[in-house]
């Protein structure tokens, strides 16, 4: 098979979340231990960062890798979804996986996807601990795709444990409690092994704090050795103001994320660094100012409030659940425009309806869906919408809506797409010409 094929095969052979949903989730971490112990247990071969969250853990994930390659070791990153290219999940310092090793390794793994019917990701996960055994990475930074507890991620030793915050996602899966979504969340704390907690939420420190005590790990709640004085959109960049309670001197950092979702992100990001300084790591002021401006091209993320074009400013971002909307809106207090288009699908599991009664009556809507199983109608979408008060067209392309979003606009006004990482993944032409 050449590289298409292969891609090809693990897309429709594989339970793929994206594609069905829950039915792809498996509830135990068996095949993933199996697929490891055939690969000789690749998993065990490397240091590794591990972060859960329900918002927050993708950007944390790609800051810390950014700092842990500008500081000189050899990083992994496993992520997930991707948005454009498969291989954006596996990258070793900022470079994907090639095709080369993915038409390999699925060859190589083929008679246990033939026996055990792993999943999607319980194959790319495998395949990322393979790639980064082999290439001997230092350290590898680890994102939970789902949950924590039973996520096919949590077969590692990590360093660190790092844990974001949490709201409601997948609550038909992980719960429809905070305290319960928590649970699951936590189950990425290991015996003895340091965590992050990212953010104070009153109702569930007490919760990670007794799943910590019993595992023996001892407990660091960021916002308490680190907390934003002071913040301001400088050019393209968004940069922080750190305070120590501990020190007198104030850190300045200069981020090319954007989002004001990051006053919050960078802070798990700072303890962590702090702690791996502890361990003998060389994660710096320095190293960290340094790679802070440089994510994106780092690591390759996209999406997070994303500028893809000016006038009209067109913005991408893969906020999906009701806390990223709340802070995509918080965003949008903050800066100028004339009128306000959104591009906006998402996913029939997502709570639509919750979503929907977010949104801002002033805007002009272009209601669309991504090409999977998955998808929310447009036009289901649009009728829903229409009961809130929003007032917009349907279309089943996320390009076609967008098309039209720009003929609609003023050089003054501001598009954004968000609502669903699948449309956003989906957003092609805009992206060339921007």
């Amino acid at each position: 098979m050449n590289y298409q094929d292969t891609i090809a095969y693990l897309f429709t052979r594989l339970p793929m979340f994206s594609r069905i949903g829950p039915a792809a989730f498996k509830k135990d971490l068996t095949n993933t231990l199996e697929l490891c112990a055939f690969l000789d247990d690749p998993q065990k071969k490397f240091k590794t960062i591990h972060i859960a969250g329900t918002n927050g853990k993708g950007s944390v994930s790609h800051m810390l890798a950014a700092i842990l390659q500008t500081a000189g070791y050899k990083t992994g990153l496993y992520t997930s979804p991707h948005l454009e290219d498969f291989r954006e999940r596996i990258r070793i310092n900022g470079e994907m996986i090639s095709e080369q090793e993915v038409i390999d390794f699925t060859q190589k793994i083929n008679p246990r996807i033939e026996s055990i019917e792993p999943s999607f990701f319980e194959i790319t996960v495998a395949m990322a601990f393979d790639h980064f055994a082999r290439h001997q990475v230092d350290i590898a930074v680890i994102e939970v795709g789902l949950g924590g507890r039973l996520d096919s991620t949590n077969v590692i030793n990590p360093e660190i444990s790092v844990i974001t915050q949490i709201g409601y996602d997948h609550m038909n899966m992980l719960g429809d409690t905070l305290e319960q979504i928590a649970t699951e969340k936590a189950g990425i704390i290991k015996t003895g092994i340091p965590v992050v907690i990212g953010e104070k939420q009153s109702e569930l420190l007490p919760h990670f704090q007794k799943i910590a005590e019993e595992r023996s790990a001892p407990l660091f709640l960021a916002p308490e050795y680190f907390q934003v004085a002071d913040y301001a959109w400088i050019g393209h960049e968004l940069m922080i103001e750190i305070e120590n309670p501990h020190e007198t001197d104030h850190l300045k950092y200069h981020l090319d994320l954007t989002g004001i979702y990051q006053l919050k992100n960078i802070l798990p990001v700072l303890e962590t660094c702090r702690l791996l300084r502890e361990k003998g790591w060389n994660t710096d002021h320095l190293q960290i100012a340094k790679a802070l401006r440089q994510v994106k091209s780092l690591t390759g993320l996209q999406g997070r409030w994303d500028i893809i074009h000016q006038h009209p400013t067109i913005i991408l971002e893969v906020a999906h659940n009701e806390d990223g909307i709340r802070q995509m809106l918080q965003q949008l207090e903050t800066i100028n425009y004339q009128h306000l288009h959104i591009v906006f699908g998402t996913v029939k599991d997502k709570d639509p309806e919750n979503i929907i009664q977010l949104l801002p009556l002033q805007a002009r809507y272009y209601f669309s869906q991504a090409h999977i199983p998955r998808a929310l109608d447009a036009n289901e979408l649009k009728n829903m919408a229409q009961k809130r008060g929003l007032t917009g067209k349907a279309f089943s392309d996320v390009n076609e809506a967008l098309k039209t979003a720009r003929e609609n606009a003023h050089k003054d006004d501001l598009i954004v797409v968000c609502g669903s990482i699948f449309l956003v993944a989906e957003v092609r032409f805009v992206r060339r010409e921007a």
